[in-house]
């Protein structure tokens, strides 16, 4: 690496703060708000089986491997992969992969940013009282109310980023852990508190038919293709968050064991998440499928009518929000620490810069559900072609990218190195999942967009 390039220093401090971490960015919005959703429209346990497979037969490989390449690059993700690259004398074009994270994090963020901010603002709403008059046929217009009021959400925007580049300017150990130490078990503590409430006052009976009964005749092509996504994205793989927390993990600590610990967390929140959200939706005969707006439009009109539903409801969108936060932070990372290496800008003027650019992108997405909700293109407005770009392509292009290095382009010694505590059973058999289940099926997903026209905008 060029001498202007310095890698970074510091580790956590342990492997429980490790995996506090990595499972912080994994639980997040895709969990809790996008899981229940998608679970709904793909059939409920169908989705839901569809979906595991992903998370394990594909999201854990390719999580092992980022996180590989990681702590062997030591490094922000575009330099770990050069570096990496380089000590196994192939070409430094392969930091592409890299790059597609650190990009595709940027670009997540922006989005991710808007919709945290909705779940702050509702949070408020809840606990101050402001949504105990919504009913069906005003549930709606609130919320179109809350996404056309731009100063608003450019206010919840502006929170929520800067809170985000607070937490990581102030480093791995003073910022990232301390913060994820102390929210992770308020998240799950809240999680675990609104599931017993739900499934009391709800339709517990059929909310486990639904999600252990698979519907299959609500089973497409887009379905596979979204359950894939959702695993992406639901586990931040390709989007530079697990490689650069790699860089920080211990030579001591078994990635492959942290994988799967982190990949089993974040699926059981959001099955965790099915269970407090869908109880409610059917006792009150409310669409299990009412996409993106289940968790803004459905659900509060159920807090509204039940015992205690405002500080239910409240706590569920302060739910929202620390979960929100915990992966915005991941996401900010990778490129404060490529600007701290390879631009030798301070850790908290990279948080500020980077934090600052990602905003101004945001305000693309603010804009769309307001001032420029007419203007659209390709898959829609600029919020649904960020999303779409980064959900369907850019993640599953990254792990495809990741998988075919560090399966076929790295040394086979080189790679055990980093997995010496699996047994050589297992890592023979994480091999071959990652040299050709994983490209297989991620190859396979952009054939079926290509097929369906869904590139193209008329899918």
């Amino acid at each position: 690496m060029a001498d202007s390039v310095k890698a970074p220093h510091e580790n956590w401090s342990s492997r429980t703060a490790f995996i506090f971490a990595a499972i912080g960015s994994a639980v997040g919005l895709g969990n809790i708000w996008k899981f229940p959703f998608e679970a709904g429209e793909g059939g409920g346990g169908a989705f839901v089986l569809i979906y595991l497979a992903f998370v394990f037969g594909i999201g854990v490989p390719v999580m092992i491997a980022e996180l590989a390449l990681g702590r062997r690059g030591h490094m922000s993700p575009p330099n770990a992969v050069k570096k990496v690259a380089q000590q196994e004398s192939r070409s430094p074009l392969w930091s592409v992969a890299g790059w597609i994270g650190v990009i595709g994090a940027f670009m997540v963020l922006s989005f991710y940013s808007v919709i945290a901010g909705f779940t702050l603002s509702y949070m408020v709403d809840s606990f101050s009282g402001s949504l105990s008059s919504l009913r069906p046929d005003n549930s709606e217009a609130y919320f179109n109310g809350v996404t056309q009021n731009f100063s608003l959400i450019l206010a919840w925007h502006i929170i929520f980023m800067g809170i985000t580049i607070a937490v990581v300017a102030r480093g791995i150990r003073g910022g990232l852990e301390k913060a994820v130490t102390w929210l992770m078990p308020v998240l799950f503590a809240i999680l675990l508190l609104l599931v017993a409430y739900s499934l009391y006052v709800g339709d517990a009976a059929e909310t486990f038919r639904f999600l252990l009964e698979p519907d299959w005749t609500e089973v497409d092509l887009e379905t596979v293709i979204q359950a894939l996504g959702q695993a992406f994205f639901s586990l931040s793989l390709a989007l530079g968050a697990i490689m650069a927390y790699g860089a920080y993990v211990p030579k001591d600590v078994s990635l492959s064991r942290s994988a799967f610990i982190i990949a089993g967390a974040d699926t059981g929140v959001a099955i965790l998440a099915g269970l407090a959200i869908f109880p409610i939706v059917f006792q009150y005969g409310l669409e299990p499928g009412a996409g993106p707006g289940l968790v803004f439009i459905t659900l509060p009109i159920a807090f509204a009518q039940m015992p205690g539903g405002l500080f239910v409801g409240g706590a569920f969108f302060l739910l929202l929000g620390i979960a929100a936060l915990t992966s915005a932070i991941s996401l900010l990372e990778p490129l404060v620490a490529w600007l701290e290496e390879s631009k030798g800008i301070s850790r908290v003027q990279s948080a500020i810069g980077g934090g600052v650019s990602i905003f101004i992108l945001g305000m693309g997405t603010v804009l769309s559900f307001n001032h420029w909700s007419d203007f659209t293109f390709w898959r829609g407005t600029i919020f649904d072609n960020i999303d779409f770009l980064t959900n369907n392509i850019m993640m599953p292009m990254g792990g495809l990218i990741i998988a075919l290095f560090v399966g076929w382009r790295m040394r086979r010694i080189s790679v055990r190195d980093e997995l010496s505590t699996m047994s050589d059973f297992g890592f023979r058999l994480w091999l071959i999942m990652l040299r050709y289940v994983c490209p297989l099926a991620l190859m396979l997903i952009f054939v079926g967009y290509a097929f369906k026209g869904v590139l193209f905008g008329d899918g």
